[in-house]
């Protein structure tokens, strides 16, 4: 993506803010979106699925006091935009009032307007030629299928890359953007011997190139993962205690941020409306969500970015600080029916309002490594 393009969104952005504003609407936000997506799956040395692609979209949001009405086009003619912000203002004119409805106060948005400095864009992902993208597949799967005369079969191996270039204008003053980049390997390898068929996988995913892990590592450890699958065998039934990998407990602490998304609090659908500062977990839990994190200096988690949907300041908040509860994740809309302040978690799409997010969302580590979690663990299967 050619960086003359930064400049170009954000002008775009701000150009159909004040062309809104002009139009009627008494508030206006506008989302200019670019990006490019590359995917390649390499079965057994062959490539069996390849696919590129550029989009580009912008989406516009409007308010008529407290009405509000939205709309997107990917069709960047002065003719369609021209559509696109009358069809706006018009339907802000007929929607409901919504008390809760409007942008945050210009005292509140972020100072920090790019992504300069906080590592999330690279241009190596779209640097590396196709040619050299497919052999990343391939050599990745090769390296599964080399590591055991078991793996005789494989899903197939994987490259991904994909950038993205987001401009965020409205008429409380803010305008802002950022690019980001991520890239990833991946494969499926299948293990077989007399007892059955086992397929598992691994993958490999970073902002740049230089943090992938090497095909040959990756495809490694899909093998080991995939023959460690043979000979399963049922155990007993049993009261035991459980140790979830990574992976899995990747997943579980996602519910927690669905358990403390300001929304579900009001409309009293989580198990957490009511909870703050009581206890809900073990006091070894502490978990956290942070959209300013740097996993080292020049180089962002895939959570960091400069500023929000509402282009509020990324923040980090402890969620749940040795099990006790202590904040709620929220945007400028619901922080308001909560009567409370953002915590910097919305989410921008084009069309409609701000959802919610988070940033980089993780439990604390404790002290202990996996094998010593394992090793302490009572009862075992047998």
């Amino acid at each position: 993506m050619p960086v003359s393009t930064k400049i170009i969104l954000e002008q775009l952005a701000q150009e159909i803010v004040d062309r809104a504003m002009h139009a009627g609407a008494t508030d206006a936000e506008a989302v200019v979106y670019e990006g490019d997506e590359f995917s390649t799956k390499v079965r057994l040395g062959q490539v069996e699925t390849l696919t590129e692609s550029t989009s580009r979209a912008v989406g516009l949001r409007v308010f008529n006091g407290q009405r509000t009405a939205s709309t997107s086009t990917n069709d960047f003619s002065d003719a369609s935009i021209q559509r696109m912000i009358s069809g706006a203002v018009e339907l802000a004119k007929i929607t409901e009032e919504d008390p809760f409805a409007g942008l945050p106060d210009a005292s509140e948005y972020s100072p920090l307007r790019n992504g300069e400095g906080l590592g999330i864009y690279f241009d190596d992902v779209y640097r590396l030629a196709a040619k050299d993208r497919i052999e990343m597949a391939r050599a990745t799967e090769a390296a599964a299928m080399a590591a055991d005369t078991r793996i005789q079969n494989s899903d197939g191996g994987t490259f991904t890359a994909a950038t993205s270039h987001k401009a965020i204008a409205n008429s409380r003053g803010f305008a802002g953007e950022y690019r980001k980049s991520y890239c990833g390997i991946g494969c499926a390898p299948i293990a077989q011997d007399e007892r059955g068929m086992q397929r598992d996988g691994w993958g490999s995913s970073a902002r740049t190139l230089r943090k992938l892990d090497t095909p040959e590592e990756v495809g490694r450890e899909a093998a080991k993962r995939a023959l460690r699958r043979l000979g399963a065998r049922r155990v007993p039934t049993q009261r035991a205690t459980i140790v979830f990998s990574r992976e899995i407990a990747r997943g579980i602490i996602g519910d927690i941020f669905d358990a403390v998304n300001g929304d579900a609090v009001y409309r009293n659908a989580t198990m957490f409306a009511g909870k703050l500062g009581e206890q809900v977990a073990s006091p070894l839990v502490t978990v956290i969500d942070d959209g300013t994190m740097m996993l080292e200096p020049g180089l962002g988690g895939f959570g960091t970015l400069p500023f929000d949907g509402d282009g509020l300041p990324m923040q980090r908040k402890v969620i749940v600080q040795d099990g006790i509860l202590q904040t709620y994740v929220t945007n400028t809309y619901i922080a308001r029916k909560l009567g409370t302040r953002s915590t910097g978690n919305a989410s921008r799409g084009l069309a409609g309002a701000p959802g919610i997010g988070s940033g980089n969302f993780y439990l604390q580590p404790g002290v202990l490594s996996p094998r010593e979690i394992i090793r302490r663990c009572r009862t075992a299967c047998m």
